[in-house]
Formats: structure tokens, C-alpha cells, sequence
């Protein structure tokens, strides 16, 4: 761990993979990590190894779909230290034929996606606008560039996703605040894609994967870490990451 940092990043959707090596990666940094997920129990294991290593970290129990929790989780990271980074890493990806999708589905999706992604960067930027300063980075996929067979709910919610933090960027870029979209083009490797890659193809393809043909969320938050290092007269707005093998 490097010496500590007056300053906290807020990490919504502190999942298993991604998140959880986003909270890593900010944490060997020094910074104060918020991490929030639904099922808040879930991150024990994490707080116990980034405390353990000397980091600092506070978890939360956390619906990115419900404005007055997302409202107090910001506030509560502001609050302990100034707010430098808020990453809105929320998956929601769900694979529906378009005749069995639900108008239920449907919603849910887009509120965890999109609307969860608004509000996350709305109450960043309110907190960062004071200091001018600050990054706001959400992540995407490829879903939010083209739609798939299936994905009508999901590609509909990356694809505004991806238009809110257009918006955003253009509108608090000039105020200082750098607004990123990341597209991850790619599986990333975790067991729930090593087992639908496994009742696909086989153990034999599992087996067959090659080092960094699948992509480790660790290399996810490297991404995040550059992007929040990077000069203010070179900010980039929207940067795909994907491995050496993957077809595009």
C-alpha cells in the first residue's frame, strides 16, 4: 500500500470480479474505497483482505436503482474524505428472446444499467463541481455499441448508459471533471463465464483457453487506475478494451 491519500473513490457495483479489483487496485493507492453492492454481506470477505493488508475501506449495502441510497452513499464517502473518483460498475446483463422479455425485465434492467449510471454520476458531479476536480467513469460493453440477439433489454440500457456519459462528459469536462466510458468488448474471467463457455463447448475448450484469452478484471481496473492518471490536457473519453484474441 502506498501512504494513505485525504481523498475517497466510490465504487457502485462492487461485484466479485470487476469491482472487487477496482476496490483493490484504488486501495493499494491509499485512497479511502466506498464499495456498495445489493447484497452488502458479500463484500465481508473483501473488507477483511483490504484491511488486512493495510487499506482502508468501508462497505454498504446498495440498490444503484434507489436515488436516496445512491444520494447517502456518495455523501457518506464526501464526507469522510473529498470524492476523487466514482465508478458506476453496475453489469445487469441478462439474455431474453424479445417475445419472453417482460416489460418487467425490461425496466429493471434499464434502472440498473442506465438510470442506476444517471444517478451515480449526477451526485458525483454534484460533489466534485465545488473542488473542479474529479473523475466520474462508467462501465460499458459491447452492448452499448450494437444489439444482439436476445439483448433487446440490456443493449437498450448500455446504449443509454453510454448517451448519459456522453452528456455528461461534454457538459463537465470544461468544469474540470473527467467523464470516461469504458467498453469492455470482451469475456472477462470468471467462473460464471468459464461454466457458460463449459455448457457450450465442452471441459475441452476451457481447457484450451490460452493465458489473457479471456480478460482479468484486474487488467479492468489497470484501465480505470490510467484513465483517472491521465494529464487534463489528454483525457479520453471513451477507450474499448478487449485481449489479444477477441474478434471485432
Amino acid at each position: 500500500m502506498t501512504a494513505p491519500r485525504n481523498a475517497s473513490v466510490a465504487v457502485i457495483g462492487a461485484g466479485d470480479y470487476i469491482g472487487a479489483a477496482i476496490v483493490r487496485r484504488f486501495a493499494a493507492e491509499g485512497y479511502i474505497v466506498f464499495a456498495g453492492r445489493r447484497n452488502g454481506d458479500k463484500l465481508e470477505p473483501l473488507r477483511q483482505e483490504i484491511e488486512t493488508g493495510g487499506g482502508r475501506i468501508v462497505t454498504a449495502a446498495l440498490d444503484a436503482r434507489d436515488e436516496v441510497q445512491v444520494v447517502a452513499f456518495l455523501a457518506a464517502a464526501e464526507e469522510t474524505a473529498p470524492l476523487e473518483v466514482c465508478i458506476f460498475n453496475v453489469g445487469a446483463n441478462v439474455n431474453f428472446p424479445l417475445l419472453e422479455t417482460t416489460s418487467r425485465v425490461f425496466r429493471k434492467v434499464w434502472e440498473m444499467a442506465c438510470f442506476g449510471g444517471f444517478l451515480a454520476g449526477r451526485e458525483a458531479a454534484r460533489h466534485m463541481l465545488a473542488r473542479k476536480a474529479g473523475s466520474i467513469f462508467f462501465t460499458g460493453a459491447t452492448a452499448g455499441l450494437r444489439g444482439g440477439v436476445g439483448y433487446a433489454a440490456f443493449a437498450s440500457a448500455k446504449f443509454g448508459l453510454r448517451a448519459v456519459a456522453q452528456a455528461a462528459a461534454r457538459e463537465l469536462g470544461p468544469l474540470g471533471i473527467h467523464v470516461a466510458h469504458l467498453i469492455i468488448d470482451a469475456g472477462v474471467d470468471t467462473a460464471w463465464v468459464r461454466e457458460r463457455l463449459r455448457e457450450r463447448a465442452g471441459d475441452e475448450a476451457v481447457a484450451a483457453l490460452e493465458p489473457g484469452q479471456l480478460m482479468r478484471p484486474e487488467a479492468v481496473a489497470e484501465a480505470y487506475w490510467s484513465l483517472h492518471r491521465q494529464p487534463v490536457d489528454a483525457w479520453t473519453f471513451e477507450q474499448e478494451i478487449r485481449p489479444f484474441a477477441e474478434k471485432w
